[in-house]
């Protein structure tokens, strides 16, 4: 379901279980993955990517939402906080994060692909989108914010309101994702990224209470005050 490997400073996080849909069971498989990359100490980072090459992640796993009983997929009642919360751990992981999104990337997936620090897609093939409203639902205010944060006001309102859905070279230019690649190419230029940036992930504290300080609780983003009132006072002038 999920796979875990160290090449170096980089940690290889696979995902393995066909589309990739999200229900409890790979969740906590997901979130067992990050206990092990948090064990770790001195430089270090993170890819993310998908066996898969037609899914990255398919979103939501809806049979197992519309299903009754045992299922592998495990307690619907605990899921949405369990994965908002694992959106939000991996959102502030304290080593860089790299995102190779080598197929579909819909719904929770695309929320996945997002709380990543750096994102390569595929060049030549599949869609990152936020489809809820295609598929009736209303987008979480958890989401909205993560979405509100990680892309560019003037593709917001198209990735939320109108579930456009991103190919690799437009995401690029909308600055949804940093770099394209051919699919070839994709995950060893996702590797060479992390590695170059493990050297970040030596100072978890420093390097995850940045994130913090952007995405947490009180977010300097999210202040009430514009940037010149901030720093004319500092030192409460």
């Amino acid at each position: 379901m999920i796979d875990l490997n160290r090449h170096g400073n980089v940690f290889l996080l696979t995902m393995n279980d066909g589309e990739n849909r999200w229900n409890t069971t790979f969740t906590r498989a997901f979130a067992e993955a990050l206990d092990e990359v948090e064990k770790s100490e001195g430089p270090a980072a993170l890819v993310t990517s998908s066996a898969s090459e037609k899914f990255f992640s398919n979103g939501l796993d809806l049979e197992w939402r519309a299903s009754e009983g045992e299922h592998r997929g495990g307690d619907r009642a605990v899921f949405g906080g369990e994965f908002m919360g694992l959106m939000g751990r991996l959102i502030c992981l304290p080593i860089p994060s790299v995102c190779a999104i080598n197929g579909h990337a819909f719904g929770a997936g695309f929320m996945l692909a997002l709380c990543h620090d750096v994102r390569l897609m595929r060049s030549d093939r599949g869609y990152a989108c936020a489809n809820e409203v295609e598929i009736g639902m209303v987008i979480p205010d958890a989401e909205l914010a993560l979405f509100r944060h990680k892309i560019p006001m003037n593709a917001f309102f198209e990735t939320v309101q109108l579930a456009r859905r991103w190919t690799g070279p437009d995401a690029l230019d909308a600055g949804i994702v940093q770099q394209v690649e051919p699919l070839d190419n994709l995950l060893d230029a996702a590797m060479a990224r992390a590695e170059e940036l493990s050297r970040l992930g030596a100072n978890r504290a420093v390097y995850g209470r940045m994130k913090e300080r952007i995405f947490g609780e009180n977010s300097a983003l999210d202040g009430p005050h514009g940037a010149a009132h901030v720093l004319k006072n500092v030192h409460g002038h």
